[in-house]
């Protein structure tokens, strides 16, 4: 059995009620994720499930698309989602491992590719 330990969130954002500054969907804190390192990111809804885990070799940019782009799984969901976590994980073949593993163990609601426990 290979034993997988999940890295602890570098940063969360958290969705703002009635932001006053510059937003997407609610998200006020954008800056802080990092625009230039790879990792994995995880979307949440308010009752801390998880939505949906993806990767990315440039994480602001991958994550701003989920809220911008009309072909996101997201697209239908997006305001559900109440907090972000993002893990810098520069390697690319761990952003694989760890998005199939956090998807199918924590049963990811909108993520439709990888999964193996439908």
């Amino acid at each position: 059995m290979i034993l997988i330990t999940v890295p602890k969130p570098d940063v969360t954002i958290y969705k703002q009620e009635e932001p006053k500054l510059s937003h997407i969907n609610g998200f006020t804190d954008f800056h802080l994720i990092t625009r230039e390192e790879g990792g994995i990111f995880m979307f949440y809804n308010d009752r801390d499930e998880l939505l949906f885990v993806g990767k990315a070799r440039k994480l602001r940019p991958r994550i701003k698309k989920h809220f911008e782009d009309t072909v996101s799984v997201m697209k239908n969901h997006r305001d559900e989602v109440v907090k972000i976590e993002v893990c810098i994980v520069n390697d690319p073949v761990h952003r694989e491992i760890y998005e199939t593993f956090i998807i199918n163990e924590h049963k990811a609601k909108y993520n439709v590719d990888k999964v193996l426990y439908k």
